[in-house]
């Protein structure tokens, strides 16, 4: 594949809500440094906001991020901030809230209902806007969302956030939070590398009401934060080297093929990894590929 010349028109479009998105977007978790967290070294500043001003100029209009990626001197916000505002009318940023790290970068306690506002408040006064696109509540380990979507769609009414989104959630929790206030994504830790029959009947659910799903570690797999994972890599580079494509390529790919209303958030600090992730919303794979791919998920 030429990767330079594919823009991410060619993956189509998805909406969430009433803003339209192109299916392959751009995770800003992995701008901060070489990985997640504080799991790698700080990022190149400059570097950083290149990778951002070149995905918009290949066709993304579709940015995740949160407060809490950051880095001991890089802010995800920061950097979107500053490498696109003012920001186009079609960009869509969306951002999540319910965890919290201290300013070591240490994991603290997971927001109360209460405490939702400030969340929210800190991604606003960050990406420098006054109503932030999409935010997903990310559920830490709590059995009912019921309460913290509440003060969530109250902060919607209130004119903060216009759409709102779940992370981290099975079928049901989809299903209370509905019953609030509408739902137009959902994130969930999804891939060919990782298997969780709940959240096959998630995405299932999503299809059926039009409800945008997103997974993230979509290319990591097993291997999360830390990097591209390497889960049935045999049978993913015989695919890739019959398309003549990299094996991310054909991870996102397949994670796009699963129906289409599933987008992909793919995240890197490098402008080659960029072009290529763009790219992987051209590829189109055969059933055969698909079989074979599948195969090995659940083999």
């Amino acid at each position: 594949m030429t990767s330079e010349t594919i823009t991410a028109e060619s993956a189509g479009t998805w909406h969430l809500g009433d803003l339209p998105v192109r299916r392959v977007g751009f995770g800003a978790m992995r701008l901060t440094g070489s990985a997640a967290f504080h799991l790698g070294t700080p990022s190149d500043r400059a570097r950083s906001l290149a990778v951002l001003r070149r995905a918009v100029e290949l066709g993304v209009n579709h940015i995740d991020t949160a407060a809490f990626y950051f880095s001991s001197l890089r802010s995800a916000n920061e950097l979107i901030n500053s490498a696109l505002a003012p920001y186009a009318d079609d960009l869509v940023i969306a951002t999540k809230v319910g965890p919290y790290r201290d300013w070591s970068g240490e994991w603290g306690t997971s927001a109360r209902p209460e405490d939702l506002r400030a969340h929210v408040e800190e991604n606003l006064r960050e990406l420098g806007r006054d109503q932030l696109d999409v935010v997903y509540l990310r559920r830490m380990r709590q059995d009912s969302v019921a309460e913290h979507f509440g003060a969530l769609a109250e902060l919607r009414a209130a004119g903060l956030i216009r759409h709102l989104g779940l992370s981290g959630v099975e079928p049901r929790h989809l299903a209370e939070a509905q019953a609030i206030a509408p739902v137009v994504s959902v994130q969930n830790r999804y891939g060919l590398g990782f298997h969780d029959p709940a959240t096959d009947a998630l995405l299932a659910q999503c299809r059926a009401q039009g409800i945008a799903f997103v997974p993230f570690y979509a290319i990591a797999g097993e291997a999360g934060p830390r990097g591209a994972g390497t889960d049935h890599e045999e049978e993913v580079r015989a695919v890739a080297r019959a398309h003549g494509a990299s094996s991310a390529q054909v991870r996102i790919a397949w994670t796009l093929h699963q129906g289409p209303h599933v987008l992909a958030v793919p995240g890197t600090g490098d402008p080659d990894h960029l072009a290529e992730n763009v790219a992987a919303g051209a590829l189109r794979l055969t059933g055969a590929d698909l079989a074979r791919l599948d195969g090995a998920r659940t083999g």
